[in-house]
Formats: structure tokens, sequence, C-alpha cells
């Protein structure tokens, strides 16, 4: 009878912890609401939006912009710091203040500015040709080095967006897995996603 007791007892918890990997499953990565090893199924739809200002003259397109006085003493700016004020992307308690995908609905935050975001303006798209490796939820790509101006997998090599270098400093560069994306506003850019962290960055193909 101890033994019949004993035997119910271990089915009971394997069920119970079969059913709570099954729900973590349905949340993706692991029940985690950002990253932890979930891969979007698609890349972010078109944004509709009013066009932006330029910047002020005097500030390079594609920087990000800080105070005068954090220019004057030579620190970086703050991150994510633009001419509209701070961007905050921390949409819900415990999501990362950087640009993320939600692992229950797929939704891109912070990919909202439109195709005229001055910020990712290039004056020669795709001046080193087209990505021609795999893009999207089936094509993982293994991190081999480099950082962010310069960082390579599988033979290709890509570069951070200077307006995005203040969202990738957590990525490790020897490991992390990343998915390429097609950018459907901003012309000669696509999107890393870190399949770990569950942000991602805007990055140009350096061939």
């Amino acid at each position: 009878m101890k033994n019949l007791i004993g035997l119910l007892a271990l089915l009971f918890m394997f069920s119970a912890s079969a059913i709570a990997q099954q729900k973590g499953g349905e949340k993706g990565g692991g029940g985690r609401p950002v990253g932890g090893g979930h891969i979007p199924a698609h890349g972010p739809t078109p944004t509709r939006s009013q066009p932006q200002a330029r910047p002020p003259q005097g500030q390079p397109q594609g920087q990000p912009q800080g105070r005068p006085q954090e220019q004057a003493q030579g620190r970086p700016p703050q991150q994510g710091r633009t001419e509209q004020g701070n961007r905050n992307f921390s949409d819900q308690v415990g999501h990362p203040n950087a640009p993320h995908v939600h692992a229950s609905n797929d939704q891109w935050v912070g990919h909202s500015t439109g195709r005229n975001d001055p910020h990712y303006h290039l004056d020669h798209p795709f001046e080193h040709g087209r990505f021609t490796g795999g893009i999207g939820k089936g094509h993982v790509w293994h991190l081999a080095g480099g950082g962010p101006s310069r960082f390579g997998f599988g033979g290709f090599f890509f570069s951070v967006a200077p307006y995005d270098l203040g969202f990738c400093g957590d990525w490790n560069w020897d490991g992390d897995d990343i998915v390429i994306y097609d950018d459907p506003d901003h012309i000669g850019w696509y999107l890393a996603y870190n399949v770990r962290l569950g942000t991602y960055v805007h990055v140009m193909y350096l061939g």
C-alpha cells in the first residue's frame, strides 16, 4: 500500500511539472516575457508615422545626442537620449529599457518611428550589397566575435547603427545567438534580434 501511495505521489509530481513546462512554452522563452530563447515568428510590420524633424545643425545624423555638459567633459551621452527627450522602452515591469520583442505576441517594442526617422537615414543604402544568408525565424546565427562596430557569423559581417549603440552593451559577441530580420521602414538596415535577451538593434551589412 505504501509503495502504491509513493508511486501515485511520484506520478502526480511528474504531471505537475509537465503542465508547468507546457504553460511556459506557450508563453515563449521558457515563460519569460522577453528573451529566454524565444524567437519571433516574423519581423515588425511597417510603421505609419509623421515625418520627424531633422537633427539640429551640427549634430551628425545617426549619432545619439547628449547633454552639452556631458560632451564637454568627454563623457558618453546618456543612453538613448534624443532631441525629443529620453527614449524609454521598458513598457512593462521586468522588460528591458531597450528595443525588444514580447514573447507572448511577437510585438516589436520600439520600432515605431517610421521611414522618415533621420537617425537611420543612409545616403547609399545597401552599399556593401544585401545579406544573402537566411533571414527570419528559421535561421539562427551564432556570434563569432567582434563588437558593435564589426561583428560576424558564418562569413558575414555587420555593424550596429550608431544610434543603437547604447542598447547592445550586454550582448555576448562571442557566444550569443541572433536572428536577422528585414527592416520594413529604414532602407539599408536590418534588425539583429538577440535570442537570449529578447532585444534588437539596427545593423548594416558589411559584406
